[in-house]
């Protein structure tokens, strides 16, 4: 295991192990666009981490868990973020790993054994002895553990890339109206590169914000407002309605 700071670099493929794991207490980072031939598992124990893959982001909160496959060119940014951990596997030795990106919401039994192979020394065995069984459990709750969507993608359009980087995405008839083009235009160009409409993945957005503000510590009525709501009920049961439960009970499960 190494403990890093914001500037270390870290390779994993350098290492000649088929598990491994690093840990951090990291404030404000940008690992910029990589990839590596491991297949990661990244979580936090505070604050929220933004992963941008295959024109994709995701906002992922200390209450989840982040699979990125191997070779896949990934970006993770980090605010305010404490207990940074990731493990790294060999996948073509653990077949039971996904093929794809994948967001897991996490079990305390999950955190207590990504919590013991992040801390353990890079020249463990994970063959036999205790560490194969603390293994064997970390794969099995990774196959069981729930699926959450909380992967968006982004347009390609030169005219809308700047949203990535908005707290508040703007209604249909402004965003044409700041971008220069109709309304129909905007809604072709969601249509073709995203999949979904524009007020779907609006909504999608705001939820992904919410998630991130709440893992920062923003008040749910800062939150109302930053967000655009009407009023601090109105955030409360838009998200209740996005992900089946209310803000604070979402930020407080680990099951």
């Amino acid at each position: 295991m190494a403990w890093l700071n914001a500037q270390n670099i870290f390779d994993p493929d350098a290492l000649d192990n088929s598990v491994l794991g690093i840990a951090a207490e990291l404030t404000k980072h940008d690992s910029g666009s990589h990839s590596h031939n491991m297949g990661q598992l990244l979580f936090s124990q505070q604050g929220c981490m933004r992963i941008t893959l295959n024109e994709k982001i995701c906002m992922l909160p200390p209450t989840r868990i982040a699979w990125i496959p191997p070779r896949m060119i990934h970006r993770v940014q980090t605010t305010g973020v404490v207990g940074y951990r990731s493990v790294y596997f060999e996948r073509d030795l653990h077949f039971s790993l996904p093929d794809q990106v994948e967001v897991l919401s996490a079990s305390p039994l999950l955190y207590e054994v990504l919590e013991r192979i992040a801390i353990s020394d890079f020249c463990t065995d994970w063959r036999s002895g205790t560490a194969a069984n603390i293994l064997a459990v970390c794969l099995d709750e990774i196959a069981l553990m729930p699926r959450e969507l909380t992967l968006l993608p982004l347009p390609n359009d030169r005219r809308l890339r700047h949203l990535a980087d908005t707290v508040t995405v703007p209604p249909l008839h402004k965003l044409a109206h700041d971008c220069g083009a109709s309304e129909k235009t905007i809604s072709r160009i969601f249509s073709r590169e995203t999949g979904l409409s524009y007020q779907q993945w609006r909504q999608q957005w705001r939820l992904l914000k919410a998630i991130e503000l709440l893992a920062n510590k923003h008040s749910q009525s800062d939150i109302a407002s930053l967000l655009g709501f009407s009023s601090d009920s109105a955030f409360t049961t838009f998200f209740k309605n996005m992900v089946g439960r209310s803000p604070r009970v979402y930020m407080a499960m680990r099951r």
